[in-house]
């Protein structure tokens, strides 16, 4: 069986955007709308992350969560603002199958425990943000890649796994946006030390860079945004989807 395949779409406000090294969103769209398209094209997954949540210190947005899960027919996960086992417990409740937690998962790492005995594992996703530093290091970063915990990416996979997450999202800032490529290194390093499964994003410009996280990366699963929604050099946007023919032959099925 083939790695998921999973357009990774970005909220802001009630509209969808894309980031380059997570800066500078540009407007895309109605995020109901490419949720249609993606229906059609038969995609393995979709994840919805809510990036100015934590920055606005505020709830996730339960409406535009249902009006999406009304619309999606196939597994989707969310991320952006969750912070108790009640947003998780609505989330869940709206047919959301798994919630992904950043920053709060940095602050009190308990509550990835707490929500994984509660929903199961399965449920929880835990989303690493990493950037290198002037220095080369890699390091985790939190509140949408501002501020940087001084933590290993690394170490802090290993701790989440141990304290329950069943999932980890691992997402390089350097590389959002650019469609250059998948971070090998990174992904290796952090697939090599955990058992969970680990969803590579950040990078991705073509169908070959989805095979190479898994095959050279050892990534469980790939994840992308720009690939999915922007055509040619000039970045139209355009949503779109490999064929699962495509995707047979790339990951040489």
């Amino acid at each position: 069986m083939r790695p998921r395949v999973i357009p990774c779409l970005l909220l802001k406000n009630d509209g969808l955007v894309k980031t380059v090294e997570f800066k500078n969103p540009i407007y895309l769209g109605d995020p109901i709308n490419a949720v249609k398209i993606f229906n059609d094209k038969e995609v393995d997954e979709l994840i919805f992350l809510d990036i100015t949540a934590t920055i606005e210190q505020r709830k996730p947005r339960i409406e535009l969560i249902s009006k999406i899960t009304d619309e999606c027919f196939m597994p989707l996960a969310y991320g952006g603002g969750v912070r108790n086992v009640k947003d998780i417990r609505k989330i869940l409740s709206l047919g959301v199958e798994k919630v992904s937690i950043n920053t709060y998962a940095v602050e009190n790492p308990a509550f990835i425990t707490a929500a994984a005995d509660l929903f199961g594992r399965q449920s929880i996703i835990v989303s690493i943000d990493v950037k290198r530093n002037l220095w080369g290091k890699y390091k985790v970063f939190t509140h949408s890649g501002r501020k940087n915990t001084g933590l290993d990416p690394v170490g802090f996979a290993i701790a989440m796994e141990a304290r329950g997450a069943g999932e980890l999202f691992l997402n390089s800032i350097d590389q959002d946006g650019r469609m250059q490529g998948y971070d090998i290194e990174l992904i290796t390093r952090v697939s090599k030390a955990v058992n969970i499964p680990v969803v590579a994003c950040g990078g991705a410009g073509s169908v070959a860079h989805l095979a190479e996280a898994t095959q050279r990366g050892g990534a469980s699963a790939v994840a992308a945004g720009s690939l999915f929604v922007f055509q040619g050099r000039h970045r139209a946007v355009l949503i779109n989807y490999p064929t699962q023919k495509e995707l047979r032959v790339v990951f040489e099925e």
